[in-house]
């Protein structure tokens, strides 16, 4: 563990889910997993989850509906959903989505960009303070894919979790996928990108796979990630040296023999650094 208690070493890991629990029990070398925290019942674990558990793999809850940046305060509910998943899973750490997804009682049901702009980032610190009060272990967020971008940002997307990180210590998760679909849907440099995020403070990466459709990228999760992603995977870790790395594949499941490569592939590009 690091001095802020955060592990310093997660290594290869994978997204459970419950249509491939078995194959998740299955297949070697998997060092962690992560679980949306929204599909668990802290009263009632999965038999899948408590097994890998047991054997001493360290289980992530990752939060999807937090809204962390948004202009409300976190709920309540949902901040004590998050401890009962991480103590009821003795987690490591919990991530959520730096995303707003509701606003006047409205759900959006999607992870939304935020303006990048000095009024929000003060609301964020304020939210992610208010989040980290409550949950019992080390909060990561995650940046996400998009679709639009806000026409009035100040900041670019590492200066703004760069300034978010000083300003409440809050670790952070990259989606190397999501930095892929920001360049093509958006032209942001992902190189660029790297070499701006304060990489140091990374608790874990994600990589995922998607599908291109007349000059868009959409950010499925239903396929093996492309060569571009696993190329920003290897140029992240020439920089740093991420604790872990996971794999998320979210529908359209493989076979466990795809999976064990899509693995394999993620420690090729890791061994390439």
């Amino acid at each position: 563990m690091t001095s802020n208690g955060v592990p310093d070493r997660l290594g290869v890991g994978i997204g459970w889910r419950a249509e491939i629990d078995l194959s998740v029990e299955r297949l070697p070398g998997v060092e962690f997993v992560e679980v949306v925290a929204e599909n668990v019942n802290p009263a009632w674990i999965p038999q899948s989850l408590r097994v890998l558990r047991d054997r001493g793999l360290p289980v992530v809850p990752h939060g999807v509906g937090l809204g962390i940046g948004g202009a409300d305060r976190p709920e309540p509910s949902r901040l004590a959903h998050l401890r009962a998943c991480a103590e009821a899973l003795g987690s490591p750490l919990v991530s959520e989505h730096l995303a707003f997804v509701r606003a006047g009682g409205m759900e959006a049901g999607h992870l939304l960009p935020i303006p990048r702009t000095r009024d929000a980032l003060a609301v964020v610190v304020e939210n992610v303070k208010v989040a980290q009060a409550e949950l019992p272990v080390p909060l990561a967020l995650e940046n996400v894919a998009a679709l639009f971008g806000w026409p009035d940002d100040d900041l670019t997307e590492g200066e703004f979790l760069r300034e978010l990180v000083e300003q409440t210590g809050v670790k952070l998760l990259i989606d190397v996928a999501n930095l892929y679909t920001n360049q093509v849907n958006l032209g942001l440099d992902a190189v660029a990108a790297l070499d701006a995020l304060p990489l140091e403070e990374v608790a874990y990466v994600h990589v995922a796979g998607g599908h291109g459709h007349a000059g868009v990228w959409h950010d499925t999760h239903t396929a093996a990630p492309p060569e571009e992603v696993l190329g920003l995977l290897t140029g992240l870790c020439r920089r740093a040296q991420p604790p872990g790395v996971l794999l998320e594949w979210d529908d359209d499941y493989p076979s466990d023999a795809v999976l064990a490569r899509e693995l394999g592939r993620i420690r090729t590009a890791i061994a390439d650094a």
